[in-house]
């Protein structure tokens, strides 16, 4: 049976670790490496062993940046600094912006709370939502956790635990959860921007 040398064997194993990724589409994948000439594939391979470092996590909302110590988004001075919007990765603000359906700023949880694979409250960002809440203007959050029963529990968590929250006004802060133009059981980060607008305009107070 005829095998494919080593080093592209090393590679296919390392892609089908990759989500989605199978064996045949590894070695396609591997092979479409091979065939890229030299001077792509150094610095392609470059961009990878850089990203780590050149990576971090945004001090304010948790999102990924690059460069400074806060993102873009939370940079810019015309997002509405009275409303957050929390989600569960970075994917899912992607999935906001491409749509230009909000002005706000987010909150990154980077998980949800998940027991049956040991994923509790104090792994994700909840701890550093509530110091935001806390030292910032903030009216408004809104949960935009996924509609399955780990983004439900996360929202009940969190909407717990903000109840008695007030802001650096000293202003109790509003806890609204997305409307469900989503389904159940849908994932943000695969919504189209015309169901997300929907769902943000019908959120309701928690």
């Amino acid at each position: 049976m005829a095998q494919l040398p080593l080093s592209l064997q090393k590679i296919s194993l390392f892609l089908q670790r990759l989500p989605g990724i199978g064996e045949k589409t590894a070695n396609r994948l591997a092979f479409f490496f091979l065939r890229l000439p030299e001077e792509d594939l150094r610095a392609f391979g470059q961009v990878i062993a850089d990203l780590k470092s050149m990576t971090k996590r945004c001090k304010r909302c948790q999102n990924l940046c690059e460069g400074g110590e806060v993102c873009a988004i939370c940079d810019d001075p015309k997002r509405d600094q009275q409303v957050i919007t929390v989600v569960e990765s970075v994917l899912d603000i992607i999935s906001f912006e491409t749509g230009g359906i909000y002005q706000g700023l987010y909150h990154v949880l980077h998980g949800k709370i998940d027991p049956l694979n040991r994923v509790s409250p104090d792994q994700l960002t909840i701890d550093q939502l509530i110091i935001r809440l806390k030292d910032e203007p903030v009216s408004e959050i809104v949960i935009a956790t996924n509609p399955d029963m780990e983004g439900e529990a996360t929202a009940m968590y969190i909407r717990d635990h903000v109840s008695e929250v007030r802001n650096s006004k000293g202003e109790e802060v509003k806890v609204s959860r997305l409307g469900y133009g989503l389904p159940m059981g849908g994932n943000v980060e695969y919504a189209d921007y015309v169901t997300l607008k929907k769902a943000m305009e019908g959120r309701n107070q928690m």
